[in-house]
């Protein structure tokens, strides 16, 4: 009988080593939502470079974890992501991706057609709509400006501004702005189509001009100037962009040129995604403001799409070369999705419609509006 109740007092020594016992319904409730998460970036192929960080991330959260999240105690350092997310919470991350963004991006479709700004900023309509709801639901100002930033359709602008103003719900913003960045090509086309007749959609535009590397940085230079003269709140979000793209359009800085656009971005996606997504803790999601997050979240980006193709309607009116309403959809700043699907519904209404460089105006239009956007709220709110 001793025996025996030895053994069964090392068996419970055991069970107490290990973190079965800590396991909850909420974290499991919480797997199923991340399952979900994996199956919509791996086989759907939704966004994978961050929904898959982005889930990991909250696979770890949502589990008994030791020396991964916990805070410095004494002479004990602080767990692995203690440090790691200090990359969110000190701005540091967004800004980094931004640089990245700016050496992938051509702005020649912008300078060629500069009324496209137009279709960037009415996107922009997206985001102040949904702030206004959200403070008419119960959110405070400064977390609907964080909230309302998801309809521009930059998931890094809206972990920088949500990090700032928001940072409890820094977790379901994220991954609002990221879940709808991915399903661009499921959201847009419906509103699209309603909004626009058959004989619009066929529209052709004329071919852009060349833009030469010169024109090109002198706008990256002139857009950095204005844009922090106008909103010094935003110079993180918009140095950042631009410098990408000077080194870009330098042709002269290859290999740093290189490195932003794969090494450094890549990078820093991996440790920005599972950083939002160690934020997903059971008792942060499972709540009542996140459903409200996510439905805000829907109807800033079809808010945001339909004001697009609207103001490129109101264009037409007044103009002699006919701008095709789909690249107004582009007006949101999810690079280059957007603008894909602007190609895409062009040419299945004709095939040999061509609209994809035309809807790069709009597109790289709405990722300078959005940190603008971001920035003004960012102002508005330190007063």
């Amino acid at each position: 009988m001793e025996g025996t109740a030895t053994q069964a007092s090392k068996l419970e020594q055991i069970w107490h080593l290990t973190a079965f016992g800590d396991v909850t319904w909420q974290m499991m409730v919480m797997w199923a939502i991340i399952a979900l998460l994996f199956y919509l970036a791996i086989y759907k192929k939704f966004e994978p470079l961050l929904l898959i960080p982005i889930a990991f991330g909250a696979l770890l959260a949502n589990l008994p974890t030791e020396g991964l999240v916990n805070l410095p105690q004494g002479e004990h350092a602080g767990g692995l992501y203690y440090y790691i997310s200090k990359g969110v919470e000190l701005e540091i991350f967004p800004p980094l991706i931004f640089m990245g963004v700016g050496a992938l991006t051509d702005f020649g479709p912008l300078i060629a057609n500069p009324r496209t700004l137009l279709l960037g900023a009415a996107a922009q309509f997206g985001v102040f709509a949904t702030f206004l709801g959200a403070t008419l639901i119960g959110f405070q100002s400064h977390e609907a400006a964080a909230i309302g930033i998801i309809g521009g359709a930059d998931g890094p602008t809206s972990i920088f501004l949500a990090s700032k103003l928001a940072p409890d719900l820094l977790a379901p913003i994220a991954v609002a702005a990221y879940s709808y960045m991915a399903l661009v090509p499921l959201i847009q086309p419906p509103i699209m189509r309603a909004l626009t007749t058959e004989a619009e959609r066929k529209i052709k535009m004329k071919s852009l001009r060349k833009v030469g590397r010169l024109e090109k940085l002198i706008f990256a230079a002139m857009v950095t100037i204005l844009v922090i003269l106008l909103v010094p709140a935003a110079a993180a979000l918009i140095g950042m962009l631009m410098l990408g793209n000077f080194l870009r359009e330098s042709l002269e800085a290859e290999r740093i040129t290189k490195a932003a656009q794969n090494e450094v971005v890549n990078v820093i996606t991996i440790f920005l995604g599972t950083s939002v997504g160690i934020t997903m803790t059971a008792e942060r999601f499972l709540n009542f403001d996140t459903m409200k997050i996510l439905a805000l979240g829907i109807v800033a980006f079809s808010i945001a799409t339909g004001c697009g193709i609207l103001m490129a309607k109101l264009m037409n009116v007044f103009s002699k070369n006919k701008i095709n309403p789909l690249i107004g959809s582009a007006g949101v700043s999810a690079v280059p999705m957007a603008a894909r699907v602007s190609q895409v519904e062009g040419q299945r209404a004709d095939p040999s419609n061509f609209l994809l460089m035309h809807a790069m105006g709009p597109n790289v239009a709405g990722v300078i509006g959005t940190a603008v956007v971001a920035g003004f709220f960012l102002a508005w709110f330190s007063l």
